[in-house]
């Protein structure tokens, strides 16, 4: 059983078990956490699709850890004029495993 879920503004195809990478959450770690937001079911035959979401599906998934993703250096340079600027950034994550996909 497969699942279209929504979360930080982005759809990921989840089947349980699977572990991903999805924007920050304001949880702690071993925490569980419930998506409501589910597009569509999929099932073989058994295939739910929302308009827009699917009435009464959830995904449910348990928190790995919260962390930075690796550096990303930012570089603004002006020839001649003896301009330049360096700015890093690291993006925040939430790495989810999924355990059940409920309908």
């Amino acid at each position: 059983m497969k699942a279209v879920i929504v979360t930080g503004g982005k759809q990921y195809t989840v089947a349980e078990g699977d572990v991903l990478f999805v924007e920050k959450l304001n949880v702690e770690a071993d925490a569980a956490v419930k998506f409501d937001q589910v597009l569509a079911v999929l099932d073989g035959e058994n295939t739910k699709i929302g308009a827009p979401v699917v009435e009464g599906a959830t995904v449910e998934a348990k928190v790995v850890k919260n962390g930075k993703g690796k550096k990303i250096d930012i570089i603004r340079y002006k020839a001649k004029k003896g301009e330049k600027r360096h700015i890093g950034h690291r993006q925040p994550y939430t790495k989810v495993e999924i355990t059940k996909i409920a309908l």
